[in-house]
This record gives structure tokens, C-alpha cells and sequence, in this order.
């Protein structure tokens, strides 16, 4: 298992060709590492929840390339599309938890967190092509959309948004060009207030 990058907290949208622009999904973060014929699930925290998401592990299976490491959010979505925290967060729907998947630092045995994250999304994809359900590529926006991606995903009633610098590479801990800028309206806002209270 690498140790995850994680975004700092950020107020501003970053604009400018080179970002790229993700929405935040409401989830669990998660690993999935396959070597050969065994699929591990691990979280943020160094959980093994491999037996607690077995769509995900199943489509694991299903890839053609039989070594790798992919890093994403863990989701429950509702009939709107959209995940649903409580609903995850519950457990009574594990066997619907499916993984958006936003990067790839592994694959065929090949260290990728030294390239830049466009070749990594690019690997990624081919990866996944043809996975519409239980780990498919999570969507984003490059250039100057940032702004308006952001203030669609709060009018949507979504977390919020993660920019990402194109060409810097996957650096462990928290990193200057991963930014999340959050939905203040959002209870995955409130959450982390209570938390600090």
C-alpha cells in the first residue's frame, strides 16, 4: 500500500490551462491493489475493507492487466446519481459501493507516481476502458472551467470540487497542487465543523 496524497483546503479555485478539476464525491477513500489473482481494498487510515465492498473486488478481477494500484473514492449513489453518505456510511449497502476512480500509481509492476498526473489519468483509462459499473474513471474539467465546475457542484447540493496540477507527480501526505475547495452548504462540511468542535 502507498501512503495517499491529500489535497490541502483551499478557497479559491485554481485557474490557469494546466489544472484539471474534479468533483468531490461524498465517499470513503480507498485503494484497490491487485496482484495477480488477489484483490486488497485498503483505506486512508490502513483498513482492510476488502471483504466489505465485494463489487469493487469483483471488477478487480474482471481487468485484463493483473498488477496494479488504483486510488479513489468509495460511493453509494442514489437514484439522483449522486453519492450518498449516510447511505455508505450505514453499511447496509456494501454489495452497491462502487469506486470512482481518479489515479493510478501502479500498473504491470511499474512505479507510476513519478509521472505527471496527465500520463497517469491517460493509464488509468485505458485501464478501465470499457467498466461502466463497480470501478469506473471519475470524471474532470481542464482550464478555466474551474470557477464555474464549482459553483455548478454546490447549486447541485455536491461536496465540492479537487483541482489538480497536470504535470506535477503523486507526492505522498499533503500537497500544494491538490486543492479541494469545499461546499460550505454541504453536511460533509458540517461533519468535519462538529468534529473540531
Amino acid at each position: 500500500m502507498f501512503e495517499l496524497s491529500q489535497p490541502v483546503i483551499a478557497k479559491v479555485v485554481p485557474t490557469g490551462p494546466d489544472w484539471f478539476h474534479e468533483i468531490k464525491y461524498d465517499g470513503y477513500r480507498l485503494q484497490v491493489i491487485r496482484q495477480g489473482k488477489v484483490v486488497r481494498l485498503k483505506t486512508k487510515g490502513g483498513h482492510d475493507y476488502t471483504k466489505r465492498y465485494p463489487w469493487i473486488v469483483e471488477t478487480a478481477l474482471k481487468i485484463r492487466q493483473d498488477h496494479f494500484v488504483i486510488d479513489g473514492e468509495a460511493v453509494v449513489l442514489g437514484v439522483d446519481g449522486i453519492s450518498d453518505f449516510d447511505a455508505l456510511h450505514s453499511g447496509r449497502h456494501n454489495d452497491e459501493v462502487q469506486l470512482y476512480a481518479f489515479d493510478m500509481l501502479a500498473g504491470d509492476g511499474e512505479d507510476m507516481r513519478k509521472l505527471p498526473l496527465a500520463m497517469r489519468k491517460m493509464n488509468l483509462a485505458r485501464l478501465l476502458r470499457r467498466r461502466p459499473e463497480g470501478i469506473f474513471v471519475a470524471p474532470f474539467e481542464q482550464g478555466e472551467i474551474g470557477p464555474d465546475l464549482f459553483r455548478a457542484a454546490c447549486r447541485f447540493g455536491l461536496e465540492g470540487i479537487v483541482s489538480k496540477h497536470r504535470e506535477r507527480t503523486y507526492r505522498e501526505g499533503r500537497c500544494d497542487h491538490w486543492r479541494k475547495i469545499k461546499n460550505k452548504d454541504h453536511p460533509a462540511y458540517r461533519r468535519v465543523i462538529d468534529q473540531l468542535r
